[in-house]
């Protein structure tokens, strides 16, 4: 999914995309470790359709890195999905259910559900009204392993480098 000179095609540039000295980075991998968790956002948004945004946070509501294409602020989307991951972590606590795996809210006109990456982090997704819950979770789930792994391998260079 790229063009060849190996740049991110324009349709897959989240709105709120990076100066154009940041794409330039963003392009070469050495200068951008981050581009493999970007693809995977892009295309998950790209994926299914009604998908406004694709969100890694961290449990802690921290934002760790975002694709989107509507006006919500990814720091508060990140904040709501700690949120929304406290909550049932609580209630499968209280129900002997075991471990977080993911939740989902809908609303009138959209969705956010909050998948459980990893033991630290979490992808948000938000939906408009059209998006297809079902085939969100289905197109959702193979990603989670995929961002997971790239996750550990980051923060795996991160504590090798220090």
């Amino acid at each position: 999914m790229t063009t060849p000179d190996g740049a991110q095609p324009a349709w897959l540039t989240p709105r709120h995309a990076a100066p154009v000295s940041a794409r330039v980075a963003q392009s070469d991998p050495v200068l951008d470790p981050q581009r493999p968790l970007r693809m995977e956002l892009a295309a998950l948004r790209h994926q299914v359709a009604g998908v406004t945004s694709c969100i890694i946070a961290g449990v802690d509501g921290l934002l760790v890195l975002f694709d989107s294409r509507s006006d919500h602020e990814p720091h508060d989307v990140a904040a709501m999905a700690a949120a929304a991951h406290g909550i049932s972590r609580t209630c499968g606590s209280a129900l002997n259910q075991g471990g977080f795996q993911e939740v989902t809210i809908r609303n009138q006109n959209g969705c956010l559900a909050v998948y459980g990456v990893g033991d630290l982090s979490l992808l948000a997704v938000v939906g408009d009204g059209t998006v297809n819950v079902a085939r969100l979770h289905l197109e959702a789930r193979p990603v989670l392993g995929r961002l997971a792994a790239l996750l550990e391998g980051d923060s795996r260079n991160r504590n090798f480098t220090r």
